[in-house]
């Protein structure tokens, strides 16, 4: 399972949507960067500004996956990965920072009997079905 997981690109299709508010200085001061040419528009400042935030807490951010046991990227959980879990008669405590997905086909009575916790920074792609039954095991 351990080669299920990879790194999230910079950039790429996969991304979440955010809502921000800014007071109307700040939004001012990035709508003039933009006009003049440093940005494409708001969404390109806003992306370098997290990412070079990103950057300055990066050891922060290192210390505290290691201090939590998290997985950092995109980790897949497959129907076959969840059933080699059940047979082992094991249990996971899924923790990632970036993307979790499991997939479509996995049935929530799997889901059940090999999910015991997921603690997700990010996002969680899964049916709507599956994190019904797994409601009070999402932190």
């Amino acid at each position: 399972m351990a080669d299920n997981i990879r790194r999230l690109p910079d950039k790429g299709s996969e991304s979440e949507k955010i809502t921000i508010n800014l007071g109307y200085v700040d939004l001012g001061r990035i709508d003039l960067l933009v006009q003049e040419g440093f940005y494409s528009n708001r969404s390109d400042f806003i992306r370098t500004a997290v990412r070079n935030q990103l950057g300055i807490e990066g050891e922060a951010v290192k210390q505290s996956i290691v201090r939590h046991t998290l997985e950092l990227g995109l980790r897949n959980y497959s129907r076959a990965d969840l059933e080699s879990v059940k047979a082992a008669g094991e249990r996971l405590h899924i923790k990632v920072v970036g993307l979790a997905r499991i997939a479509p086909d996995v049935t929530p009575d799997l889901a059940l009997a090999t999910i015991e916790s997921i603690t997700v920074l990010g996002a969680l792609q899964a049916s709507a079905e599956l994190k019904s039954a797994l409601a009070d095991r999402i932190r």
